[in-house]
């Protein structure tokens, strides 16, 4: 067994490993028992470190899944199979999928077989692909693309939708992106988080960022609705961005209604997953060494692309008609929002000031007014922009906005922890964050 096997071997032990610490407290309660559900659905909604894989989520139904492999065949059962083509290409490059799927999406009448050797017959194949019936199957029947014939209903309602008025829904997701440059050299992998009007297929916003979370989608759907105004719904997945108890108390506030689409429901995600195939095979294709030097600058690409050509071709769906005509037409009841949006999307983290006035938020401290010392107040920040101001609130008022400690100034400042006043004599340039010089009290002799 070379040093490669070895490595597999332990991979599949550190899986089975992983899957049995998930489940450890639950296998010994007796199969159907009431609460089981509950237990499975808290703990999918927790963030996991998986071994071999980036995904940070297990569904409820695989945790039901490895319990009763590990009831039937103990750890064993945990540790994954070596599977028959192990050693074999099996993975379609995303420029085949997307063909695949464009094809099938042109004439549903296409089966497998015959998708497969079109396919061969184009000469775009790469050399060493295989495509597997089983394989390019799964990849249609995940884009909602293998439904049955008319006539033969499944029980399920998944007749198309499609709204008269911009606004009325939108929708989004995330595609994995391009790599760029990161403070220079270091190259981080980048996910588009985009928003897509349903009834004019326009692009309220788009954008890439460095991860794939609440944090870096919050900023996005804030600038699609500075934009393009206020939608009435939001459709959205499962995924790590939208899995989040703060994007459902900003759509509250706005009067947004969050809907999340079912697992394993692809169809309803068709028409985004549409405008992603289009960004890969349209502007992927088409960047250059340029576009990768910086985030900023494949953002800058992306929403030249979007405004100028996206934008501006007519669109299959509707009719031939351009998304930015369709929106010109269809937006009269969108409604605007005001210049106070911002403070809806800030996140919230509660703090005990401490004795020396301080609280501390993601390794930055800040300093705050001194009455608040052995207080616990609530900070409100933007987290793309730790370092920055933040809003210091205590019994439901704004105190004050907090700035960083300037270690400087604090040396002409004394604290009286007793009477918690301040007095100390004036620094040669500038006061202490948050301070004015008239809250001093010159005394001879300070330092």
């Amino acid at each position: 067994m070379n040093s490669n096997d070895n490595d597999v071997v332990r991979l599949r032990e550190k899986i089975a490993l992983f899957r049995y610490g998930v489940i450890a407290d639950l296998m010994h309660l007796p199969d159907g028992r009431n609460g089981l559900y509950k237990k499975l659905t808290e703990k999918a909604a927790l963030d996991y470190d998986i071994p071999g894989t980036l995904r940070r989520y297990v569904a409820a139904e695989t945790m039901r899944d490895w319990l009763g492999l590990y009831r039937k065949g103990g750890f064993d059962a945990l540790v994954p199979k070596v599977r028959r083509d192990d050693g074999q290409a099996r993975a379609i490059p995303q420029e085949i999928a997307d063909q695949l799927m464009q094809w099938k999406e042109e004439n549903r009448a296409l089966t497998v077989p015959l998708l497969i050797a079109k396919a061969i017959g184009s000469g775009t194949l790469p050399e060493g692909v295989v495509l597997a019936p089983a394989t390019v199957h799964r990849l249609l029947s995940r884009a909602g693309l293998m439904k049955k014939e008319p006539g033969e209903p499944d029980g399920n309602d998944r007749r198309r939708f499609a709204f008269e008025k911009a606004g009325e829904l939108w929708m989004s997701d995330v595609m994995h992106g391009p790599s760029v440059l990161v403070e220079g050299n270091k190259k981080r992998k980048t996910y588009l988080l985009a928003l897509l009007d349903d009834a004019t297929r326009l692009v309220p916003y788009a954008a890439f960022a460095l991860s794939e979370n609440t944090a870096a989608f919050l900023p996005v759907l804030e600038q699609a609705i500075r934009r393009r105004g206020l939608p009435k719904r939001l459709y959205v997945d499962n995924g790590a961005a939208y899995r989040s108890h703060h994007l459902s108390l900003v759509c509250a506030k706005l009067g947004v209604t969050l809907i999340h689409a079912r697992p394993y429901q692809p169809q309803g995600k068709g028409k985004i997953e549409r405008h992603f195939r289009t960004v890969r095979m349209q502007l992927l294709p088409v960047l250059g060494e340029q576009d990768m030097k910086s985030i900023e600058a494949l953002n800058r690409r992306l929403w030249a692309w979007i405004e100028g050509e996206y934008h501006q071709s007519p669109h299959k769906g509707l009719d031939g008609e351009t998304p930015a005509d369709r929106w010109a037409r269809a937006s009269d009841e969108v409604k605007m929002c005001g210049a106070e949006l911002g403070d809806l999307f800030l996140f919230e983290q509660k703090r005990r000031v401490q004795k020396d006035r301080t609280v501390s938020l993601y390794g930055v401290v800040y300093e705050v007014d001194a009455t608040l010392v052995g207080e616990t107040v609530t900070l409100r920040f933007d987290p793309a922009r730790i370092g920055r101001p933040v809003q210091v609130w205590h019994r439901g008022e704004c105190i004050q906005e907090a700035k960083r400690v300037d270690v400087y100034a604090n040396c002409f400042v004394r604290r009286d922890h007793a009477s918690k006043t301040l007095t100390g004599t004036t620094p040669p340039d500038a006061p202490a964050p948050g301070l004015s010089l008239r809250d001093f009290s010159p005394k001879k002799g300070g330092r």
